[in-house]
Formats: C-alpha cells, structure tokens, sequence
C-alpha cells in the first residue's frame, strides 16, 4: 500500500507539539494509531517503523513527545549526549502533558474526513509506557507496549494518583505487552511486578515475553533482532486488524 507523509503542528496546554502523519495514499477512511518514540524523538527508526505500519492500512501519528523542552524538529542521536538530554528531558516533563498531547492528537484526528474514528497506539521504550499512558483516553481500543520503560519504577514525574499504574481502572480498551528477557532496563522483577497488577486490576490483556535485547525493534544498532521485530509487527498487527477495523 502506497503511503504519504505530512506535519501537524497542534496546540497544546504545553505549546505546539509537532506530529508526523503517515497514512495511506488510497481515498478512503482509515484507523489511527497513536505511535510513541523512544526518548529520542522521530529518528529514522522510528520513522520507519510508522511507514511500515501506514502501509498496513493505518494512519499513524507520531508526535514529538518532549516538544515543551526542545525546539520544533528536535531529533536526538542514538549516542551518549543523546541519551542524556532524553532521559533529561524524560525526568523533567509532567506525566499530565502526556495526557494533554493525547487529547490534542486524538481530537484532531478525529476530525479528519481520512479517518475512521477508531483509535489505537502503540510505542518503543518511553514510548512503550506513552502508548500505555494513552489507553487511558477512551477512544483507545487497543494498544501495543514495547518493552515499556518506568511502569514498574517512579522515574517520570507524576502526582500522587498520577502514575500510570495508578490508574488501571482508566484502561477499557485491549492491552499487548512485548518485552525482552534480557532487557537491562525492565528486570525481571519489574515485569513480573507490572504483570501481577494488570492481573489484579482484571484488564483486558495478552503478554509476550522473548528472548531480546532492549530495543530490538530499532533497525540499528547491536541489538537489533530482525526475527524478533517481524514477531512484534505481526503480534501488533493482529491485534489492531481484530480490534480496530
């Protein structure tokens, strides 16, 4: 399926946040998938990997998740000083704008003649626990998690009842959970910990758990897993065909 690519630039209660549209050329009307990067921002990777979901049949909106502390455009590099202004800016946002940029993201896509109404997500790392923080709107009927960061620890910033976890009862929709066993980031406690409250809190959810890497979905770098990011696509994709069309 052919795809075209264009900016939004939306308001916010925080500033303008930048977001990246891809979806298919085809007249038609189509469902939305909210994709969530990594502290990194829109880099080739995750550019990629939104045009290989627009090709599915999706229109895939990719917003610049720290757009309050960097201007517009912003793109980190996959390298040291990279990282540190990431998880910076990571440690220095309010978790509540993720809720405003939900809000903004999902009203304005609805309001296009090219979508369907129906709403998904879907994210890698940080982007793996915003895709997790947008199943909490309503609209979002199925959401993807890739080896989501911070759901089991206090690192992004948040009031008392804010943290993402503390929120279950918020989540209607289906939940996908994909991890890594040898993801340095997520233990295994930390999963196991996730796992048990999502069990107690009696979602809706299915859980994947491989043999990878943080990161192997990233089409660069020494972990990623070819193999692996063909299984996280299909278990994805699958998902939204059953939940979202």
């Amino acid at each position: 399926m052919l795809i075209q690519s264009h900016i939004v630039d939306l308001p916010t209660p925080t500033g303008t946040m930048r977001t990246y549209v891809h979806r298919p050329v085809a007249e038609g009307q189509y469902a939305a998938i909210l994709f969530y990067s990594e502290i990194f921002q829109q880099t080739g990777p995750i550019e990629r990997a939104a045009k290989i979901m627009a090709g599915q049949g999706y229109a895939v909106l990719v917003p610049e998740v720290f757009h309050e502390l960097n201007p517009i455009g912003t793109v980190l590099g996959y390298d040291d000083a990279g990282r540190e202004k990431g998880n910076a800016d990571k440690a220095a946002k309010d978790v509540q704008g993720y809720d405003t940029d939900n809000r903004a993201m999902i009203e304005w896509v609805q309001s296009q003649p090219w979508c369907s109404g129906k709403i998904g997500a879907m994210g890698f790392c940080i982007g793996g626990h915003l895709a997790f923080r947008a199943a909490l709107q309503p609209e979002v009927k199925a959401t993807a998690c890739f080896y989501a960061t911070d759901l089991h620890t206090q690192i992004i910033p948040n009031k008392p009842g804010q943290h993402s976890m503390e929120r279950l009862a918020d989540i209607k929709g289906e939940l996908q959970m994909i991890w890594g066993k040898q993801d340095n980031h997520i233990p295994t406690a930390g999963r196991a910990k996730v796992y048990q409250q999502l069990t107690d809190a009696n979602l809706t959810f299915t859980w994947h758990e491989f043999n990878g890497q943080h990161a192997f979905m990233r089409d660069e770098g020494e972990r990623y897993d070819p193999e692996l990011q063909m299984l996280g696509y299909q278990l994805a994709l699958s998902m939204f065909t059953r939940t979202l069309r």
